[in-house]
This record gives C-alpha cells, sequence and structure tokens, in this order.
C-alpha cells in the first residue's frame, strides 16, 4: 500500500464519534481511501485502548488495529460547550458516524432532525446494536451476543457439540463494512438531492445477512439448519481433511473439479461410485466420502497437494496459522501487511487502479490533534486553552493501559 496524495474520497470530511469496532473499522476504511477522519474521543477514551495487551504506547493493539489514518481529538460532549464544538466541527463536514446509545444524541438536543435543520448536506451514520426501536430497539449489542441471538452460533460448530461462536468478531466487521458501503450510497445519491439523509447499519441486521445459505435452505425446505463442523450444508467435498502433512481444505463445487481431485489422489474409480456420482449424492453419503477421502490423503503432503489442485483449477488450500499468513508470500504481494515508521498492520482488501489505499497518519495518540483541529475550526489560542482548562477538550496524551 503506497503514499498516495489523493484517494478515492480525497475531499469528503467524517467526524468520527464512535468506538470499539464496527465504527471505527468503518471510518478506517473512509480513511485508507482518502476521506478526511477526526476522530472524536470522550475523556474517558476508546475503551478499546484498554483492550490489551499488548500495548503500544497508549493503546492496545485492538484500538492500533482499526484506527489509523485518522487525527484524533477529546471532547466531552455531555458537556452543552462540547456540544457547541462539534456542532463547529460539522459546518464543514461531509458524514457523521456514531453509536451512541439510543437517544443519547436526541437527550442532548443533536438528534438527526436537530442535525438535518442545521446541517442539510450532512450523512449521519448510526452503527447500533438492534435499531432504534421494535421489540429489541435500543438495546445494546456486542459482536458474540449477537451472534447468539441472531443464529451464527448455531450453525457454527461440531454436529454433536454445542454452538460455538466464530473466532473473529464477524458481525462487528460486516457492519462496519454495510456502514461504509451505506455511507458511499448516501454521497452517491447527495450529487443527485443535494441533500444527506439519516443511513444506518445494526449487528443484528448484519448477522442475519451473513446467514446465507441457512436462511434460503430454511424458506425452501422448512427444515431448520444443523452444525456440520467444517463441512458445507449444500456441497460436498467441501471440508477440511487430514492429509500426510498438513490439514488441507478442499472446496469442491462441481463433478469436474471431483474428477481432477480423485486422480491427484489416486482413486481415479470414486467419481464412477453411484454414492459419489453428483453432487446430491456425495452430499446424502459426506461420511462414506470422507472415509475415501482421507485413506487415500494419509500418505500425501497436504500443501503440495493443495498447489496441483490450484493449477488444475480445484479450490483447495493449506490450514494455516496466523503467523503463516502474516509471512505468506501472496499476503505481501496483495498489500494485506502494511507497514509505516514502525508501525504493522492490516491491509485495505478494497483494490483501486488510480486511487489506491494508503497509509497516511498512524493511529493517534489520546487528544494528539485537539489544539490543531480547533485551531483550524477557527478558535483563537485562547479559546483553545480556556476549552482545555474547563474539561472540555483534552489535549493531553494518557499513560499506558490507564
Amino acid at each position: 500500500m503506497t503514499d498516495a496524495h489523493n484517494g478515492a474520497l480525497a475531499g469528503i470530511k467524517v467526524i468520527d464519534l464512535s468506538r470499539v469496532l464496527g465504527g471505527p473499522y468503518c471510518t478506517q476504511m473512509l480513511g485508507d481511501h482518502g476521506a478526511e477522519v477526526i476522530k472524536v474521543e470522550p475523556p474517558q477514551g476508546d475503551e478499546t485502548r484498554t483492550w490489551g495487551p499488548p500495548f503500544h504506547g497508549d493503546a492496545a493493539s485492538y484500538f492500533i488495529g482499526v484506527n489509523r489514518n485518522k487525527r484524533g481529538i477529546v471532547l466531552d460532549l455531555s458537556k452543552p460547550q462540547g456540544r457547541e464544538v462539534l456542532f463547529r466541527l460539522l459546518e464543514s463536514a461531509d458524514v457523521l458516524i456514531e453509536n451512541f446509545k439510543t437517544g443519547t444524541l436526541e437527550k442532548w438536543g443533536m438528534g438527526y432532525d436537530v442535525l438535518q435543520a442545521r446541517f442539510p448536506r450532512l450523512i449521519h451514520c448510526r452503527v447500533s446494536g438492534f435499531g432504534a426501536d421494535g421489540p429489541l430497539g435500543g438495546y445494546p449489542g456486542y459482536d458474540a451476543v449477537v451472534q447468539g441471538m441472531a443464529g451464527l452460533m448455531s450453525v457454527n460448530g461440531e454436529p454433536d457439540g454445542a454452538p460455538v461462536r466464530v473466532g473473529v468478531p464477524v458481525v462487528d466487521l460486516a457492519t462496519g463494512m454495510n456502514a461504509t458501503i451505506a455511507i458511499l450510497m448516501a454521497v452517491i445519491e447527495r450529487t443527485r438531492s443535494g441533500k444527506g439523509q439519516f443511513v444506518e447499519a445494526t449487528l443484528y441486521d448484519s448477522a442475519i445477512a451473513l446467514l446465507h445459505p441457512h436462511f434460503a435452505n430454511f424458506f425452501l425446505s422448512g427444515k431448520p439448519p444443523v452444525r456440520t463442523g467444517n463441512a458445507h450444508s449444500n456441497v460436498s467435498p467441501y471440508d477440511q481433511f487430514k492429509t500426510g502433512t498438513k490439514r488441507i481444505f478442499l472446496g469442491i463445487g462441481n463433478d469436474r473439479q471431483f474428477a481432477r481431485l480423485c486422480a491427484e489422489i489416486g482413486r481415479p474409480d470414486l467419481p464412477a461410485d453411484p454414492r459419489f456420482k453428483g453432487n446430491g449424492d456425495r452430499v446424502t453419503n459426506r461420511s462414506a466420502l470422507r472415509v475415501e477421502l482421507e485413506a487415500a490423503l494419509a500418505a500425501v503432503d497436504g500443501e503440495a497437494l493443495t498447489t496441483k489442485l490450484l493449477e488444475q483449477g480445484v479450490p483447495a488450500g493449506p490450514v494455516l496459522d496466523v503467523p503463516d499468513v502474516v509471512a505468506h508470500p501472496h499476503t505481501r504481494h496483495r498489500l494485506m501487511v502494511v507497514e509505516k515508521d514502525g508501525y504493522r498492520g492490516t491491509g485495505n482488501p478494497i483494490k483501486l487502479s488510480r486511487t489506491p489505499a494508503s497509509v497516511r497518519s498512524l493511529p493517534p495518540q489520546f487528544g494528539e490533534a485537539t489544539r490543531a483541529v480547533l485551531a483550524e475550526a477557527g478558535y483563537s489560542a485562547a479559546e483553545i486553552e480556556a476549552l482545555i482548562a474547563g474539561g472540555i477538550a483534552i489535549a493531553e496524551t494518557r499513560k499506558a493501559a490507564e
């Protein structure tokens, strides 16, 4: 990821009031692609600054991982003077993103109706657990809780085991991606209407949207899905297998791929077996197929096999640990590890040929840009110092893991 003076979103200004993961992941995505992002933290800071170890300076890795390309300031929005400063910042902003508890901004006199009247071109994005209304409206949401409530855990795990949390905060990340998409849609629509709008991404909606094909299967069959471990509910062999070396994952999507797999492992007879002739047969007889395949794979070098299969257009790969993925040459080739001034982070997955993503600035220290941002908003040096003295704004770096 090379430095670029202008990303695709250069000229878009984002005021980021969000904390933890969904919102910050969204705004890092926007910042990577050129948006100016001002991260406004409360006096106690984004709680993920303390979600460690490991720590670097005043922040945990959890915070560092989703807060690059942002300028950090600290405001106490519970005080009227802090809200007035925020209004000043919004005068030149295109987007406001927040994940406050439902009703908080309204209580402070900053609900969408107020913002819309005062800043008609502003796009207000809210990230929340369940939305503001409905049976669960207003309740707080955390990734793992919503994984359970929205059905993701119910389809994850071994057939004879308990439901299992997905090992990454997939709901938070998906919600951040959906928020990014929503903001960009609203930016495009604004070019036609000249008007901003309220956009929303919730953890609950995002989790349900991830449930393909389980929702689709249930709609058609009426049968609730069951846990299948690593196996696919609709395709076989689409599963993890032991080999003579590494575990591998085979994603066999059609009969041609199945025939190539069988030929490569010395079992060209299997595609003619009535139990395995078509995908439907293989799904029905997946247990018998696993016995046949693992017997053939027992003496095979798994990683070498997956390379041969990939060369023949058969989806397959070794099951790697995180350090292996970081060191993998394709990870580097795809710019999915980025480095700058001692910082290492996950690269941006969205690749644009003419306006690539870039790392322009490192995750901000607590309050490091407070004075500069307020000065740019038109506050005099004396006014800035008065805001700091009054506890409305903070411009001091906190100690690590405070």
